[in-house]
C-alpha cells in the first residue's frame, strides 16, 4: 500500500486518506473515489490529494477484520459486521469473561497494523457488552500478514463467556455483644444484591455464637439446601488455621484450601469447601456493595470457573482496589473534620442552573416567576438561608440572565460552557468549584420550588450526625428524591460521569451508607414541563 498525496488525475479507484467537503458533498475518510468525485474535486479547483492506493496482494481493512473474527473461536460471544476496519464482539450471555492471553499476544506480534484488543480476563460482563474488537489500522493489510494471523487465530479458542448460573446460597453470619443487628440485617440485603445479578437466591440465613462448633452446625444444616454457603464472621480472622470460620469449616466436614488472599479489600478471605460445594468465608468488606476480592471469586464460582489455591495467589497484580472509605482501617487516614463554627463537617451548597429547560418549549423555567420572584433567586435564598456553610450556582444555558436574576446574593459561581452534553458536566462544575475545606455538597436542582430552606436543614443535620461520610438524600413516602448531599469521599468519582447521568449511580455502588431523609412531597416536585410549573404555581416569562 502506498500513502501520500497524488495528482487528481491519477487519483480514481483510490482510497481517500482524509475526510473532506467538496462543495456540498462529503466525503468520508476511506472512500474508494469514483469519476464523479473526481469530477467534484476538480471543479472545486483541487490538483492534487492525500490517498492510499493498495497493492495487488493488500486485502482491504473491512474484509480484513472480518476473515480474522471468522477465524477466531469464542463461545457466548457474536461478532458485528465489519466497518471501518474494525469488527467488534458482543456477549450473547451475561458472565464472566476468559480469554487465552498467549494466543491473543502472538497475533498482536504478527504486524503492529493488525490488532486484537479484549476486556480483562474474568471480567464480569452483561448480556450485550463489547468483550473484543479486532482493528486493522491501515487501509489495507498484505495477504500474507493476513493470513500468518488467521493460522494462529484457528489452533484454538481465543475467548469465553462463561455463563452465570443461578445457584442457592446459604448464609451464617455469627453475633457478638458488638456488632448490631442493624449491620447484620444490611450485610444480608448487600448479599442478596450482590449475588442477585448472576440470578442466584439466598436459600437460607443463620445466625449463631461468634464459635466454631455453632458455625459448623449452620454450615452442616444450610449445605443440604444451597449450592454454596458463605460465612461472615462477627470478629476479624486473626489466624488463619484455628480462628473460628476455618475452624467451623473443618469440623463441618469440609476442607480449606486458603485462608488470606492478596487482594486488598478482601485480604481476610477463606476459601474452603465441603462435600463438592464451596464454603467461603467473607471478609468484612463484603459487607459493604463496592468491589473486592470477595467478589472476584464469587463471579467466577457461579460462572462455573473452578477457583484454586494457586488462582487465589495469582490474583495480587491487579488487586489493589479502590479504597473504601468507610471501612474500620482506611488504608490511608482521612483528616480530621473540622470547621470554624466547631460543627464536625462543613457544607456547601450546589445550585444546578445550567439547563436549557429543553421541555419547556423555548422559555427557561428558571426565570419562571414564584411569588413574583424568579425561581432561581428562590432556590438560592433558601440554600443562602440553611445551615450550609456557602453556595455554589452553575451557570451555563443563559449564563448572564440566571446571574443577573441573582445580583446581590453572596454566592460563588462556577460556569459550566459544556452544560449541553448533559447532567454530569455541571456536577462536575460545581463539585470542582467547592471550597477544599468542604466535607460534604449538598446538591440542590433548580427547578425544585418546594424544598424549603428548613428541608435543607434535615438534609445537613442527618449528614453532620452521621459524622460526614454518609450519603444524605431527600424522600418522599419512602421513595428516593433530591436534594442529596454527596460526602467527598464521592468527589473523585463525580469527575469520572460521562453525558446525561446524575450521581445515583454513585450513591447506589459507592458502598458508603445512605440515609434517607422525609422532607414531604417537595422532595419530589420539580418543574421539567409548563403544565407542571403551573400547576406548582409558577409563571413561565419569556
Amino acid at each position: 500500500m502506498k500513502f501520500g498525496p497524488v495528482p487528481l488525475d491519477e487519483a480514481e479507484g483510490a482510497i481517500l486518506a482524509h475526510s473532506t467537503v467538496v462543495g456540498e458533498r462529503r466525503l468520508r475518510k476511506a472512500t474508494r473515489l469514483g469519476a464523479e468525485d473526481i469530477d467534484a474535486f476538480r471543479a472545486a479547483g483541487v490538483r492534487e490529494i492525500v490517498v492510499a492506493t493498495l497493492a495487488d496482494d493488500d486485502v482491504g481493512e473491512d474484509e480484513a477484520a472480518g476473515r480474522l473474527a471468522a477465524a477466531l473461536g469464542f463461545t457466548g460471544i457474536e461478532a458485528r459486521p465489519p466497518a471501518t476496519g474494525r469488527v467488534n464482539l458482543h456477549a450473547t450471555v451475561s458472565g464472566v469473561f476468559t480469554v487465552d492471553k498467549d494466543l491473543i499476544d502472538s497475533i498482536n506480534m504478527v504486524d503492529p497494523d493488525i490488532t486484537v484488543a479484549t476486556m480483562p480476563p474474568f471480567a464480569p460482563m452483561i448480556e450485550g457488552q463489547m468483550v473484543a474488537t479486532i482493528k486493522i489500522i491501515p487501509f489495507a493489510v498484505p495477504e500474507a500478514m493476513l493470513q500468518r494471523a488467521i493460522e494462529l487465530a484457528r489452533r484454538r479458542e481465543a475467548f469465553r463467556m462463561h455463563p452465570y448460573t443461578p445457584l442457592k446460597v446459604g448464609v451464617v453470619q455469627t453475633v457478638l455483644p458488638s456488632i448490631k443487628a442493624s449491620v447484620l440485617d444490611k450485610t444480608l440485603r448487600v448479599t442478596e444484591e450482590r449475588i442477585g445479578r448472576t440470578g442466584s437466591t439466598i436459600s437460607g440465613e443463620i445466625r449463631t455464637p461468634h464459635a466454631a462448633p455453632e458455625v459448623a452446625r449452620a454450615i452442616e444444616d444450610l449445605a443440604g439446601e444451597s449450592d454454596m454457603v458463605l460465612v461472615f464472621g462477627a470478629s476479624a480472622m486473626s489466624d488463619p488455621d484455628e480462628d473460628v470460620i476455618p475452624a467451623a469449616i473443618r469440623a463441618s466436614g469440609g476442607v480449606v484450601y486458603r485462608s488470606g488472599m492478596p487482594v486488598d479489600p478482601g485480604n481476610l478471605f477463606v476459601l474452603g469447601e465441603r462435600e463438592g460445594k464451596p464454603v467461603l468465608g467473607a471478609p468484612g468488606c463484603a459487607r459493604s456493595p463496592r468491589l473486592n476480592g470477595f467478589d472476584w471469586v464469587l463471579d467466577r464460582l457461579m460462572s462455573g470457573i473452578p477457583v484454586t489455591r494457586e488462582d487465589i495467589a495469582g490474583m495480587g497484580v491487579g488487586g489493589l482496589l479502590m479504597e473504601i472509605p468507610t471501612r474500620p482501617q482506611p488504608r490511608e487516614p482521612a483528616a480530621p473534620k473540622t470547621s470554624s463554627q466547631g460543627q464536625q463537617a462543613k457544607v456547601y451548597a450546589v445550585l444546578l442552573a445550567a439547563g436549557r429547560s429543553s421541555r419547556m418549549g423555548g422559555p427557561n423555567k428558571l426565570m419562571a416567576l414564584f411569588d413574583g420572584k424568579p425561581l432561581v433567586r428562590r432556590a438560592a435564598e433558601r440554600a443562602l438561608a440553611s445551615k450550609a456553610d456557602g453556595a455554589v450556582v452553575v451557570t451555563g444555558h443563559q449564563k448572564e440572565r440566571v446571574r443577573e436574576a441573582l445580583a446581590g446574593l453572596p454566592l460563588r459561581f462556577a460556569d459550566n460552557p459544556d452544560f449541553a452534553d448533559g447532567l454530569s458536566t455541571s456536577l462536575k462544575a460545581g463539585i470542582g468549584a467547592v471550597p477544599q475545606d468542604a466535607s460534604g455538597a449538598l446538591i440542590v436542582l433548580g427547578d425544585m420550588p418546594g424544598v424549603s430552606s428548613a428541608d435543607l436543614d434535615r438534609l445537613i443535620d442527618a449528614f453532620r450526625k452521621a459524622g460526614g461520610g454518609a450519603v444524605v438524600r431527600a424522600s418522599h413516602e419512602g421513595k428516593r428524591g433530591n436534594p442529596v448531599i454527596l460526602p467527598r469521599a464521592l468527589f473523585p468519582a463525580v469527575s469520572h460521569l460521562e453525558g446525561d447521568t446524575g450521581a445515583r449511580h454513585l450513591i447506589e455502588t459507592g458502598g458508603l451508607d445512605v440515609i434517607d431523609v422525609e422532607i414531604g412531597k417537595g422532595a419530589a416536585i420539580d418543574v421539567d414541563t409548563p403544565q407542571a410549573l403551573e400547576a406548582a404555581g409558577g409563571v413561565l416569562q419569556d
